[in-house]
């Protein structure tokens, strides 16, 4: 079952979160027009500090996103800062997963939401991988990632993390969190929050049915207002989890990467592009912190 795991979390994050890449023929892609957010960071006198990239976990197979802005940035920038640098090894995040993701003696997994959702679980369940009886000793959380990659076409091979991540073969990499850590916040949620999780995954693969690509063509085109809006609604619309998920986070990072802005080297951070929008995303944080902070079309 671990080997089937490994699979499903390869870009659990941004997939939880609905922003990783689900869908259609990726031969109707537009792509040409490419846009996915991108930013210019300077210092209060307008010296350029580093840039900020929104980034996607997983694209179909063709997909075209380098802008001349962004290959520029990746040529430019003497470091490169990312969520999980090693995401190469995903024997090791398999590990982890297994690891924190087990527990005995765990209610069914139809028990853990409520009676009106569980057949829209259990024939998300049957669109899976997995069998329901699988789940038998798997944390609700680690649950909800697993079902989160059903309908899921994109591969996390052609993931532009990755894909810098090898741009970056001879230069540092930096991470903001690694596997373990993310993993970690997902297995510290409250039992209750973790159910609201598994329950917001269940409604939000079913609506993504309608329209499987708009998210992904709302990120190659850095539709920001499409992104705010997946970050307010569904799963992010619980507050709690929007702020063990998001919030929380950028805050970290925004710290980690104002030290990291106040040093000589200029950096390209490169996250999750959830991250890069509305007031609680790391460019309205770091305009607080008295950074310019500018899109760069």
């Amino acid at each position: 079952m671990i080997k089937r795991v490994a699979s499903s979390i390869s870009c659990a994050f941004l997939a939880v979160m609905l922003l990783a890449s689900c869908g259609d023929d990726p031969a109707k892609e537009v792509t040409e027009d490419a846009s996915p957010l991108m930013y210019e960071i300077a210092n209060a006198d307008g010296e350029l500090e580093g840039w900020l990239f929104g980034t996607i976990h997983a694209l179909p197979d063709g997909t075209s996103w380098r802008t001349a802005a962004i290959q520029s940035a990746i040529e430019d920038a003497d470091l490169l800062v990312v969520e999980v640098a090693s995401l190469e090894d995903e024997q090791a995040l398999a590990a982890t997963f297994a690891e924190l993701s087990a527990s005995p003696d765990l209610p069914a997994l139809t028990a853990r939401v409520t009676p009106s959702l569980r057949p829209q679980l259990i024939d998300l369940v049957s669109r899976s991988q997995f069998s329901v009886s699988d789940f038998g000793s798997v944390e609700t959380w680690a649950a909800a990632i697993m079902l989160s990659q059903v309908g899921t076409q994109g591969d996390s091979e052609n993931g532009v993390d990755r894909a810098i991540i090898g741009d970056f073969d001879e230069r540092q990499i930096l991470e903001l969190e690694g596997a373990e850590d993310q993993l970690r916040i997902f297995d510290a949620l409250p039992e209750s929050e973790q159910r609201d999780l598994l329950s917001g995954i269940v409604r939000e693969v079913e609506q993504l049915d309608n329209d499987p690509a708009r998210l992904r063509r709302a990120w190659l085109s850095g539709d920001e207002q499409v992104l705010i809006d997946a970050t307010q609604s569904g799963i992010m619309a619980d507050a709690e989890l929007k702020n063990a998920l998001l919030v929380d986070r950028n805050r970290d990072w925004t710290a980690q990467i104002e030290t990291l802005l106040q040093s000589e080297p200029q950096p390209l951070v490169a996250v999750g592009a959830a991250h890069l929008v509305g007031p609680d995303g790391l460019p309205s944080m770091l305009a607080d912190k008295g950074f310019v902070v500018r899109a760069i079309p």
